[in-house]
């Protein structure tokens, strides 16, 4: 069967090297945190985002379990103020929409008009090669709205500029999917846009 968050890994590793700046656009627990904080090393910078306190906490917890390089800055905050937090170029960023695993509370969830300004701000932060990956879960009804919204939006970028893809199980609706955003690695754009 086939294994998506491996896929996501695989996907991030492309692109991600030591050394190199990727952003964790929605925390929860800590475990993409870790793949980043891991997969840039001592040398790299991972910035997480989370609105809920609780996250934050879980998230520090599991790092400093996990033994991780402390080259991460959690940040209680939406995603979409990344501008604020965030001064330099990513190479790669996740998505995990949806809401905290674990908590309980399924009513504090990722949302369309904070989700949509947070991707725009991270392609644009992009560096050349640079990569998201953005898991949808459409099992809850916002979580269905987020995916139908990027969808539509990612058919609107130039293909020159942005590859952007999508990967899900045709056979179960209600199971969770992810977009692959690949930024070009040529740096001058202009002439095929």
């Amino acid at each position: 069967m086939v294994d998506l968050t491996g896929l996501h890994k695989h996907f991030i590793l492309q692109h991600l090297a030591e050394g190199e700046v990727a952003v964790d656009f929605t925390m929860g627990n800590g475990n993409d945190t870790l793949f980043l904080s891991k997969a840039v090393g001592e040398g790299g910078r991972v910035y997480a985002f989370d609105i809920q306190k609780e996250a934050l906490e879980s998230t520090k917890a599991h790092l400093t379990e996990c033994g991780a390089p402390e080259n991460y800055t959690l940040i209680c905050a939406s995603h979409h103020r990344v501008r604020e937090f965030v001064k330099e170029p990513i190479k790669a960023g996740i998505f995990n929409l949806g809401y905290l695993p674990r908590s309980g509370r399924k009513s504090v969830t990722t949302m369309r008009e904070t989700t949509m300004p947070a991707v725009e701000a991270a392609i644009d932060m992009l560096l050349p090669d640079g990569v998201l990956i953005i898991a949808i879960y459409p099992g809850h009804e916002e979580g269905a709205l987020e995916g139908d919204m990027l969808r539509e939006y990612f058919k609107t970028l130039s293909r020159f500029r942005i590859c952007a893809s999508e990967f899900r199980i045709l056979n179960s609706k209600d199971s969770p999917y992810f977009f692959l955003v690949e930024k070009s690695a040529r740096v001058d754009f202009g002439k095929y846009e």
